[in-house]
């Protein structure tokens, strides 16, 4: 939901669709953003405001009583079925839409800190009896409150602290008792190692470059979001999408809307029922930052997409005097130097300013702003989409009339500002916030080509499998002032891990003495976001450090990542992988490089002699088999209806596996493996998928070594896909020592051991959660 709700972009289509050819024309010759959104303002009426007041009933997001009483009823429904972990989350959810100092809010408290109690949640049990207690409890109940709340102390008193951080829930991350302000424009943190430099280039933009040799896994630099935005509704529990009418648990529901730590207790915004956080500490420093003047526009803020509430989240963080100053720089660096606006190289996401502005950017905001916001290569009808949109912001902003104090004009506006002129013919409105939709509209820009995801790991399968197994699931929107100097590539040197809350220490062990006190403050207080980037492979001395933007060679043709790349970045890319192709299609050798396969295009076997099918010189005429005694042709059409039906079985399979049906789900796996067996290979990714879910259930009947030998067959399937230096890979092999541990298989584990290891603190650095897993397993193999 990056973008705005599909009601206002068609909404926003038909109000260009309607323009006057002239005015599309004049519209679509503006090169300036101050000039696209002053005429934004004289397109954008009190109907488009209306509107988008119109639609956005459909997101929940204000107090609602009978919202909080059928919240509750769910959590009852749950609790009866003891399942613990989703009644607290229903409860929750009552509590965020339940009014001040109401009885629903105290009955919610109370039925929270039951489930609380069963989940050894004994700290966080008594504050919400308390809560309970403090907003109007029925009196004729009290007395059960105050019976648990006995038990509780009792346990508290004699050390059982709970299991606070189970479940992959991270309660109360800020424990000390003072109160300390979460990183702001003026103490953001970074860190570059010392073998890393920020280099310049007219083709390149700003870039960073190995002065000195990187080995593989070697932290490279740390970095936070200059902001970021929650993604609503992402990812629930079973992989399906959140939504209060089906009882399924969004990131919204379980994520702190600060820092993104998961919470089973989260703390509600005192006006509105959408926003919750992990502490009173995060809920204020939201406030304090930008939840204050999110928090009037509600819905109508959601309606518009999460690039729009970035944008704004941006320029509210930056204030009035940090933007002028930039805007100030940005007009001496245009004079001083015409920027390269056409690069067929993988850095259209980045500025071209001269390499001048590296003095200007220990500001972040400076490093955010001067990223390049490609107007002139947006489509007209994008451009239109997000000039109205901020517009309509800014008619909403301005009929509040109430300006955060960081854009309070307190001197003149200097001559060079341009900021008098640029608002001429709209003295009726605040000079500042006109500048300041001026600045939205430019991150919103900017944000289509230069937002990061952010992605945790989360468990694919309930919490009863002995196995773990986890994939990537995309959270939330940031714009990474330090990221953002990384150039593209298919085939990438490095590896991101993302940490948020109290997760993993970012900062590498042995820093710098500046550094220290940076380090000290993330590690004292464990708040916040933040990004480690590794060296996934060696780097050499002046080779350019790169990351993926999302296409990757290993999971894409070489067609449709240009294609995509084209699409969203505005570049021709012309990576390793990318010119390797090029080169060996000009031989006529592109069979022979593993960049030039798509996941679904390598490992297929002829159906009649079982050689490898290849794809065919001639365009459009499908595959054909290697073997020269054989020569068996197939459709594209037919390759793709065989695996298509692999596929449903497979879905088929896994649906049977997520209702406790392993027995079932065995026979209907080695059947599809058979129809498998026909066509694809040993290493083709859907033979991995098979191999691994057949290890899943055979690891719920207790049957450990035949899951293990499953797996290694999915092992196998990871390496021709992914790689064998992968992350993939070592997740993969951390889930085979699992069910080598679990079966007892003490040679096999010790042998596989080492291998995760070095995966694992090659990806995820020497702390991860995993690693400690995997110690603790051999210290158990070894007797120690």
């Amino acid at each position: 939901m990056d973008l705005p709700c599909v009601q206002w972009q068609e909404h926003i289509s038909q109000k260009w669709a309607g323009l006057d050819a002239a005015l599309k024309e004049h519209f679509t010759s503006l090169t300036e953003i101050d000039d696209v959104f002053k005429f934004a303002l004289t397109l954008t009426t009190q109907d488009d405001v209306d509107y988008l007041h119109s639609i956005s009933p459909s997101y929940p997001v204000q107090k609602d009583t009978e919202q909080a009483a059928k919240c509750r009823e769910r959590g009852n429904c749950s609790f009866k079925s003891r399942d613990y972990t989703a009644a607290a989350l229903h409860y929750s959810q009552g509590i965020c839409f339940s009014p001040q100092n109401s009885e629903q809010l105290s009955l919610c408290y109370a039925n929270r800190s039951a489930a609380l109690y069963h989940l050894h949640h004994y700290q966080k049990c008594v504050e919400d009896i308390d809560k309970a207690l403090k907003n109007n409890y029925p009196s004729h109940l009290v007395h059960k409150l105050k019976d648990r709340q006995t038990q509780c102390m009792k346990h508290i008193t004699l050390g059982e602290k709970g299991k606070e951080g189970d479940d992959s829930i991270t309660p109360n991350y800020n424990k000390d008792p003072g109160r300390v302000k979460a990183p702001s424009g003026g103490d953001y943190l970074s860190w570059i190692c010392p073998q890393a430099v920020v280099g310049f280039s007219h083709e390149k933009g700003r870039h960073l470059v190995a002065t000195n040799g990187i080995a593989a896994g070697e932290v490279i630099f740390n970095d936070r979001p200059y902001s970021c935005v929650l993604i609503p509704g992402v990812e629930g529990v079973g992989g399906e999408r959140g939504g209060l009418s089906t009882g399924v648990f969004g990131t919204e529901h379980r994520c702190c809307h600060r820092c993104l730590t998961e919470t089973l207790h989260p703390v509600p915004c005192g006006g509105c029922g959408y926003s919750r956080y992990c502490s009173a500490d995060c809920q204020q420093d939201a406030w304090d930052e930008h939840h204050r003047w999110e928090c009037p526009l509600g819905a109508e803020l959601m309606a518009m997409g999460v690039i729009s509430q970035l944008a704004l989240r941006v320029v509210l963080k930056a204030g009035l005097k940090t933007t002028l100053k930039a805007k100030e720089l940005n007009r001496i660096i245009y004079t001083e130097s015409e920027p390269n606006h056409e690069s067929t190289m993988s850095s259209s996401c980045h500025t071209h300013q001269p390499d001048a502005l590296a003095s200007h950017c220990s500001d972040p905001y400076l490093r955010v702003f001067h990223l390049l916001h490609h107007l002139n290569r947006h489509s007209p009808a994008v451009r239109f989409l997000s000039a109205v949109t901020t517009a309509t912001l800014y008619l909403k902003l301005s009929k509040d009339g109430t300006l955060p104090a960081s854009w309070d004009l307190s001197e003149p506006l200097t001559a060079n500002s341009q900021s008098t002129d640029a608002t001429e013919g709209h003295a009726h409105q605040s000079t500042e916030l006109w500048l300041m939709g001026s600045a939205i509209l430019r991150h919103m820009l900017q944000l289509r080509c230069n937002t990061q995801a952010i992605v945790i790991l989360k468990d694919t399968v309930s919490g009863k499998s002995p196995v773990q197994s986890t994939r990537e699931v995309r959270i939330a929107s940031a714009v990474f002032p330090t990221l953002s100097l990384l150039n593209h590539s298919c085939c990438p040197n490095t590896s991101l891990v993302f940490s948020t809350g109290t997760a993993v220490d970012p900062f590498p062990p042995d820093l710098s003495p500046h550094l220290s006190e940076a380090a000290s403050w993330h590690r004292n207080t464990g708040c916040g976001v933040a990004v480690t980037v590794r060296a996934a492979k060696d780097i050499t001395a002046g080779q350019e450090i790169l990351h993926c933007y999302g296409p990757h060679s290993r999971r894409m043709i070489t067609k449709k990542r240009q294609r995509l790349l084209q699409e969203q970045y505005y570049f021709l890319c012309q990576c390793e992988a990318c010119t390797l192709h090029q080169e060996e299609t000009a031989v006529g050798k592109q069979q022979q490089s593993g960049f030039s396969h798509g996941p679904d295009q390598s490992g297929l076997l002829c159906c009649k002699c079982k050689g490898s099918l290849k794809n065919c010189a001639d365009k459009g005429t499908g595959f054909l088999c290697g073997e020269p005694s054989c020569n068996h042709r197939m459709s594209s059409a037919e390759v793709t209806i065989r695996l298509q039906e692999i596929r449903d079985e497979l879905n088929r399979a896994v649906d049977l596996m997520e209702r406790d049906r392993p027995e079932e789900t065995l026979q209907l796996l080695n059947r599809t493996r058979c129809h498998a067996g026909l066509i694809l290979a040993e290493t083709h990714p859907l033979q991995g998928e098979i191999a691994d879910c057949m290890a899943r259930a055979c690891a719920t009947m207790g049957d450990w070594n035949a899951a293990a030998a499953h797996l290694e067959r999915s092992a196998t399937a990871i390496i021709s896909q992914y790689g064998g230096d992968s992350i993939e890979l070592g997740q993969q092999l951390f889930k085979l020592a699992q069910l080598h541990f679990n079966g007892g298989a003490r040679g096999a584990a010790l042998s596989v051991i080492p291998k995760v290891r070095r995966l694992l603190r090659l990806h995820r650095g020497p702390h991860c959660q995993e690693l400690q897993e995997l110690q603790a397993m051999e210290d158990c193999l070894r007797g120690k």
